[in-house]
């Protein structure tokens, strides 16, 4: 358990405290059920009735909000609280996750495997030959990184992750529970028969830096080439990317959407819940 005081907190918000600097927190809690011990936040106005009866220690407010009442909590006043309590979670994940180092058993590791500093290997964890890992990698229980995968810095692979071979993971890069990257793509040739051969899918796929991918999200390899991932993208929970698509850089995609062969998707765009692209289409930026 991460301990934080007042004090701290408005360092790491850069925000200006109003009551006790040395009260302590160890729990984040919504500011309508936070108790003692716990910090919450305010930005919603209408929210605002429950800054006047929280049991929370601490509150971070927006530093243009006018009291109404007076506060028992120690409050923390910083121009953007959401911005401000985001900026918190982080540092709080980031300590946690600095926690765990080392290797746990049992777990394979291929001699040919190259691993960086600081990084932390969960017990059923499967790391075949020539994966290159950089430093402070995270490998949860039941990942399996085939052969020849390269993985950058400060990457997190929560339980369940499967990469396939010969794929290529950037620099701080999150990719949640039983998301799969690089399996086949969706590649069949009719036959004159009425059946259909399989091409081989011989690409893989590139994430590049600063990506999150969410749980049960599944990324095609290529048939040729690589399938594209371009830094900076989110992608939500249960989510296809079919072989040989690109998406382009700061793209949002929510849940349940499906991007059909050789789609390439421009810079920063955003899709919703069950949105879908047909094959070999190219969207505009924005």
């Amino acid at each position: 358990m991460l301990t934080f005081n007042a004090h701290q907190i408005a360092q790491i918000i850069q925000g200006k405290i109003e009551g006790d600097a040395t009260v302590e927190v160890t729990q984040f809690g919504k500011i309508e059920e936070a108790k003692a011990g716990e910090i919450s936040f305010l930005a919603n106005p209408k929210y605002e009735e429950f800054l006047y009866t929280t049991q929370a220690s601490i509150v971070i407010i927006n530093a243009s909000l006018v009291l109404k009442k007076s506060i028992s909590a120690t409050l923390i006043k910083v121009p953007d609280a959401y911005a401000a309590f985001a900026t918190l979670l982080t540092k709080y994940q980031e300590l946690k996750a600095q926690q765990l180092q080392g290797i746990e058993q049992p777990s394979f590791i291929a001699p040919s495997a190259k691993m960086g500093k600081n990084h932390y290997i969960a017990a059923f964890a499967h790391i075949g030959n020539n994966v290159s890992m950089g430093d402070d990698v995270k490998v949860y229980p039941n990942v399996v990184i085939a052969e020849n995968v390269s993985i950058g810095n400060n990457v997190v692979l929560h339980p369940g992750v499967i990469i396939y071979s010969d794929c290529v993971i950037g620099n701080n890069v999150t990719i949640h529970s039983n998301a799969v990257i690089g399996s086949d793509g969706f590649g069949f040739a009719p036959s004159a028969d009425g059946s259909f051969q399989k091409v081989p899918q011989l690409g893989n796929v590139v994430i590049e830096d600063n990506v999150e991918i969410g749980s049960n999200t599944t990324i095609d390899r290529a048939t040729m080439g690589s399938t594209f991932i371009r830094k900076g993208v989110k992608l939500d929970n249960l989510i296809q990317i079919a072989h040989n698509v690109e998406i382009g850089e700061n793209t949002v995609i929510a849940a349940q959407c499906g991007i059909s062969g050789s789609t390439k998707l421009g810079k920063s765009v955003m899709m919703g819940g069950q949105a879908g692209a047909s094959g070999h289409l190219l969207v505009a930026d924005g």
